[in-house]
């Protein structure tokens, strides 16, 4: 089977770009990256309407679930690792905050389920699957540091980050059809694993 070409995509998303997309297809995001752990998903949820200074437009937005490690230099920070944390995490928040807030896409590890599928669905948003276990060089993807929301309360790790991307490499494993490469995956795994146990 051919190798894919990478799909090159712009933030912020149109919900017709995001539609575009199937499970399976490589892309390369360019544009800016908003990353969003625990703290900020929490927030999203509880904290309505957001404060007038939030500083970024959250409509066609990817999320993207990480934690990066940062690094004074320069007379400001730099980035140094800025690999993805596993979605579950997020998964009680996220329904909403993709229906709310008009997100696009996610991008994390580990797939999501259930009712963010359905979200996903019905708002127009992927699921985008980074590499995990290679925090810098995907930090050698991001080219400016655009703005930080909620330092000084959440603290590095936790922050809302705006990040300037190029080229960060991902693949669609959930698209808005509803279809997920992780339940797929999963599947056949517990196929394969149900044949081998069988007399």
């Amino acid at each position: 089977m051919a190798e894919k070409k990478p799909i090159t995509i712009e933030t912020p998303l149109t919900e017709a770009a995001a539609r575009a997309l199937r499970v399976g297809d490589p892309v390369l995001i360019n544009g800016i990256v908003l990353t969003a752990r625990d703290k900020v998903h929490k927030y999203l949820v509880n904290k309505r309407p957001l404060p007038q200074d939030m500083p970024f437009e959250l409509a066609g937005a990817a999320l993207y679930h990480a934690g990066p490690l940062m690094k004074e230099a320069n007379g400001g920070l730099e980035v140094v690792a800025a690999g993805p944390t596993t979605s579950q995490r997020m998964q009680m928040y996220e329904p909403f905050v993709i229906r709310h807030y008009g997100i696009r896409g996610i991008i994390g590890k580990g797939g999501m389920t259930g009712d963010v599928i359905r979200a996903m669905q019905e708002a127009g948003c992927v699921y985008f699957h980074a590499i995990g276990g290679a925090g810098a060089l995907l930090a050698g993807k991001i080219k400016n540091i655009e703005g930080v929301w909620m330092l000084e309360e959440f603290g590095r790790a936790e922050a809302m980050w705006a990040f300037r991307v190029e080229d960060f490499p991902a693949v669609v494993t959930i698209d808005t059809t509803g279809a997920s490469l992780h339940a797929q995956v999963e599947k056949l795994s517990k196929e394969r694993l149900e044949g081998l146990l069988s007399p």
